[in-house]
């Protein structure tokens, strides 16, 4: 045992974290705070999740990396846990091809192979499958404001009275925005 293991004996050496289990599922994103006024590693942070306007959600794996991605735009962004029902309601009613126009159910077929709405929520939820350009499909999906607005503050954390950050209610308010 060396000298910093027994001064600390708590804390885990670099690079003995757990591994990263692929496919573990799937975290929904939503950029409610827009890019004016962002500091640059944040502004990145959301170009690299293809969040780049307001009202704007996506679907990212479950891993360290995303996680961290997270915590570095939490300013702006709320997420959680993604969940089948809103996973389902946000395929069929708001997935767009890469030229903008709304996928219908016989179009899902022939660009992806999978057969119904239901199906491809499903693989999403479970981290099966991602959205990405090879696809044909946008990485993003475009939201409206909610309607009724926000019960909450679009200016603090959620454990702060407000919506951004890890969300438990986020669910509830997509279903608003879809």
């Amino acid at each position: 045992m060396s000298v910093v293991e027994s001064l600390n004996p708590g804390k885990k050496k670099w690079g003995t974290s757990q591994p990263i289990i692929e496919g573990s599922g799937s975290i929904l994103v939503v950029n409610l705070r827009g890019l004016i006024n962002t500091r640059s590693p944040v502004r990145k942070t959301l170009e690299q999740l293809k969040l780049m306007r307001r009202f704007n959600a996506t679907i990212i794996p479950d891993d360290q990396v995303s996680r961290g991605m997270l915590q570095s735009a939490k300013e702006h962004v709320a997420w959680c846990k993604l969940e089948a029902p809103i996973a389902e309601k946000l395929v069929s009613k708001r997935l767009e091809i890469s030229n903008g126009r709304r996928v219908e159910e016989p179009q899902l077929k022939e660009l992806s192979g999978i057969a119904s709405f239901s199906e491809l929520a499903n693989q999403l939820v479970n981290g099966a499958i991602r959205l990405n350009g090879s696809q044909g499909f946008r990485q993003f999906f475009r939201l409206s404001p909610p309607r009724g607005g926000f019960k909450r503050s679009t200016r603090r954390q959620y454990g702060e009275g407000g919506v951004l950050g890890p969300n438990k209610d986020l669910g509830k308010l997509v279903e608003i925005m879809i």
